[in-house]
């Protein structure tokens, strides 16, 4: 039974050649001596309005189509064994009851690719425990130390948040962030702390990560699978001793390392515009794969100024703005095929 709609590309052309059938599956096996066909691939998703906006984008659909891959809308008010049959779910979507309805989806169709497991995407969702997989990473090598920066999780009574800090030894000053990705605006926002008498101001729970300078760029490094993309973004301007001799409270900080905050084609300082070398993030990319369990995702990166080679994580996120990102289509569509040819080589080999 299919309930689900297919998206369309408004830009296709009313030609069909070449589309994807309605039925998933992977294409049979060729003919002796006739070209291998591509794998056709079926991918469900699940992602609110504003993502798929931003995601499946008319080029992203287009170029997927010419590929032999579809992307089918889940709906959410229906059985998802009602649906289908997928090859690959897509999915961020954060109440507790759609992850039910996945997990036990894939005990029952374990042949299906979920992107990505819920109970790994979980570990992204808490900022205790985002960076705790870094912080246990041992990258320093010639290529440079990835570190992240020292916090304090603070989760009620704001009166006690000075004394807190005091005992921690933290250095003012400090960003404040929710304690809880999740999903939503609120779970972004950003506050600076420059004196110990108005932490108490705060909200819990949160985060406290001692505020570091780095020039005021941020390296975004996406991941699609095993590829990496890093581009640089403008990111919070360093504080100076000026600074916290005359800023006393609680500032909340604009949302910074959009898409119009890109500094890949500013006139930087070339210390602070170089990028972190590709040896590293490979690395990195490797290990918190492995660890998280993740294979979309990305990392806030930002270099410590005056260092050459020492970086901190300030953050992890699961299934980023890709469309901000140029030449997404490109890197996502390679990915799917990649998931294709995978599946297809197991139903050659029967297993």
């Amino acid at each position: 039974m299919r309930l689900h709609a297919e998206v369309r590309d408004e830009m296709e052309e009313g030609s069909e050649e070449g589309a994807v059938t309605a039925s998933a599956g992977l294409s049979p096996p060729p003919l002796i001596g006739a070209a291998a066909p591509v794998p056709r691939l079926v991918v469900g998703f699940a992602l609110t309005k504003k993502k798929v906006k931003s995601f499946l984008q008319p080029k992203l659909l287009l170029l997927a189509r010419k590929n032999g891959i579809s992307f089918v809308s889940i709906d959410e008010s229906l059985p998802l064994s009602e649906q289908g049959p997928f090859d690959v779910i897509l999915h961020k979507i954060t109440r507790k009851e759609w992850q039910k309805v996945l997990e036990d989806y894939h005990e029952e169709h374990p042949e299906v690719t979920v992107l990505d497991p819920p109970n790994a995407i979980e570990h992204l969702n808490n900022r205790q425990s985002m960076l705790e997989e870094v912080a246990d990473l041992n990258l320093s090598n010639f290529y440079g130390e990835v570190c992240i920066p020292r916090q304090l999780v603070i989760t009620k009574d704001p009166s006690s948040i000075p004394t807190s800090v005091a005992m921690a030894g933290l250095t003012l000053p400090l960003v404040a962030k929710p304690l809880v990705v999740d999903g939503t605006s609120k779970g972004h926002e950003l506050y600076l702390a420059y004196d110990e008498a108005s932490l108490s101001m705060l909200d819990p729970p949160l985060v406290l990560q001692e505020f570091i300078n780095h020039g005021g760029i941020l390296f975004k490094v996406y991941i699609i699978g095993e590829t990496i993309q890093v581009v640089r973004r403008f990111s919070l301007p360093d504080v100076n001793t000026y600074d916290l001799l005359n800023n006393v409270g609680i500032y909340r900080l604009p949302r910074v390392s959009c898409a119009a905050a890109s500094a890949d084609d500013a006139d930087l300082d070339p210390l602070i515009a170089e990028l972190p070398p590709r040896p590293l993030l490979e690395k990195l990319g490797r290990e918190l794969r492995g660890r998280l369990g993740l294979r979309l995702f990305n990392i806030d990166m930002i270099r410590e100024l005056g260092t050459k080679d020492r970086y901190y994580i300030i953050d992890i996120n699961y299934f980023p703005g890709y469309g901000k990102m140029p030449g997404y289509e490109r890197m996502f569509t390679d990915f799917l095929l990649s998931l294709a040819q995978s599946k297809y080589k197991r139903y050659l080999s029967g297993t």
